[in-house]
């Protein structure tokens, strides 16, 4: 695969998880599901086909 082919392929990933993961957020904060006054986040992100693959990242959003 060609870099410019690779680098859209990635973006077009981590749009769909950005958006996907910006709704569940907005969701779980709208009804009520969220404790205190802090979200806690945790993404990682992995891969069947390469085992080495494993990055996390945390985060906390301030709800009030």
């Amino acid at each position: 695969m060609d870099e410019d082919k690779l680098n859209m392929e990635i973006r077009k990933f981590l749009k769909e998880v950005g958006v996907t993961s910006q709704r569940e957020i907005e969701r779980v904060v709208r009804e009520g599901k969220a404790k205190g006054s802090s979200l806690h986040l945790k993404m990682e992100l992995t891969s069947k086909d390469a085992p080495s693959l494993d990055h996390i990242v945390e985060h906390e959003i301030k709800l009030s």
